[in-house]
């Protein structure tokens, strides 16, 4: 079974697996966002940082704009979170950025636990 975005995703969860093992749980989301920039960098992968999105809402767009905390490979969302353990409100939050970003896959990922925590959102 094909996934899409396979390699990219893997590419991206690894590093991520990469930055637990030396940081380990407790730091704030910005430090794991900090160690992503430098990894993705030295990886010469394309990552933009809380990318800015516009809210349609009926007809109109709202006035205040969603930010993905990032979009690596230009269409795939890292959602980050540093909690003790992801909830389902975590999930719907980063289906509702798929939705109003257009992309069609994120990864939410947990820093915040012993172990790295990542789910793969397709929509």
């Amino acid at each position: 079974m094909n996934l899409i975005y396979e390699s990219e995703t893997y590419k991206i969860i690894g590093i991520c697996m990469e930055i637990h093992k030396h940081l380990g749980a407790g730091f704030l989301e910005v430090v794991y966002k900090d160690a992503l920039v430098h990894e993705f960098r030295e990886n010469h992968i394309d990552c933009e940082v809380e990318k800015r999105y516009r809210v349609k809402y009926k007809d109109i767009i709202l006035d205040h704009h969603f930010y993905a905390d990032m979009v690596v490979f230009g269409k795939i969302i890292l959602e980050i979170k540093s909690v003790k353990c992801l909830h389902e409100i975590h999930i719907a939050q980063t289906i509702n950025y798929l939705k109003v970003s257009g992309l069609k896959v994120a990864l939410l990922v947990n820093f915040g636990e012993v172990g790295l925590i990542y789910r793969r959102i397709i929509l």
